[in-house]
């Protein structure tokens, strides 16, 4: 059994998709990687065979007809056989040093018959166009280098959430969860980082900076206006997230904080996208979204409606949508999270 299943989602990769595999063969033969070419129209497809034939103990080829990415994220999830599972874009990559010692982590964990559900280390957002780099860490909310339980868990600030790139799970633990990804859809990596933590119990932190998330690919899906112009998919994953977990009934109050928190933070980037945007018919789907969330989950909607994200985004008028703009664009002058 493999340690360490990666999955590295493919569509139209040929540019790009060798580097990331690259820093995942660093590794060597605890890895298992999963490149799912999920319906190319270019060589990805014949890359992937060619690297899985040189490589044929790490890397095996899945080739399938389009499902996007969270139906190539189910697919890896599917055929993964590693004992802990990752998902990798194929334009990001990881640490080569980093990926050493989280391995060795891992790998001293199961020799010593200690599992745990969610190992977390940081990642860096590289943003290309500008060459800025930011590190999230998670020193502040999170016990170092030791098996924790949420109870151990300290609050998050704002920018801290536990996004995908940060996130390595057990493997058995994501398929107990009942995660779902809707095929076709973008931002599917929101569910994939919400809803398994509603069945997490043991966690570990290794502080090192593992995962380089790349930002400046044109066209990419975090961009501003591709995520304005997939805005129904962005409010579609909203509503699933908080139909896919009770988070009502998460007994530990730390958990149900974290993953509320998480809920806060997309709900947020949702109404603010539809804010920007500046269209009636937006700022109606906003109304909406609110709308939904109070009348289909009231006790969350009491949290996130007067939370400090839900009272901004709901200031009423022209001057509160002035107001929510100018915030968003600093923030993002600061932290440059698209």
């Amino acid at each position: 059994m493999k340690l360490l299943s990666v999955a590295v989602p493919c569509y139209n990769s040929q540019d790009y998709m060798e580097h990331c595999i690259e820093t995942l063969l660093s590794g060597g033969d605890d890895m298992e990687i999963l490149i799912v070419n999920d319906g190319s129209k270019d060589k990805t497809g014949e890359i992937a065979d060619k690297l899985a034939e040189k490589y044929p103990d790490i890397i095996k080829a899945i080739h399938q007809e389009n499902a996007g990415h969270g139906g190539a994220v189910m697919t890896g999830l599917k055929n993964a056989s590693g004992i802990y599972f990752r998902v990798v874009d194929s334009d990001d990559w990881l640490d080569t040093d980093a990926l050493a010692q989280v391995l060795r982590r891992l790998r001293d964990l199961t020799k010593s018959g200690e599992y745990v559900d969610l190992f977390i280390s940081n990642y860096i957002y590289d943003k290309t166009d500008s060459g800025r780099k930011r590190v999230i860490k998670y020193k502040s909310a999170l016990p170092e280098d030791k098996i924790f339980t949420w109870n151990d868990v300290g609050k998050f600030h704002k920018w801290e959430n536990l996004l995908m790139h940060a996130m390595i799970y057990r493997t058995e633990v994501l398929r107990k969860s009942g995660l779902d990804l809707p095929k076709h859809t973008f931002y599917v990596d929101n569910l994939y980082c919400s809803v398994p933590l509603g069945v997490v119990e043991k966690l570990y932190y290794l502080n090192v900076d593992l995962y380089h998330y790349y930002i400046g690919r044109e066209g990419q899906s975090v961009q501003e206006q591709v995520m304005i112009k997939r805005i129904d998919q962005q409010i579609l994953v909203n509503k699933l997230m908080m139909e896919q977990i009770d988070l009502e009934h998460i007994q530990n109050p730390r958990q149900q904080r974290t993953i509320l928190q998480y809920h806060d933070m997309i709900t947020a980037v949702t109404s603010i996208l539809l804010t920007v945007s500046g269209t009636p018919e937006n700022l109606n789907k906003k109304r909406e979204l609110w709308n939904y969330i109070r009348e289909n989950h009231p006790w969350e909607y009491k949290k996130l409606r007067y939370s400090l994200f839900g009272v901004f985004m709901n200031l009423p008028g022209f001057v509160g949508r002035k107001l929510q703009v100018i915030f968003y664009r600093i923030a993002n002058r600061i932290f440059s999270f698209n």
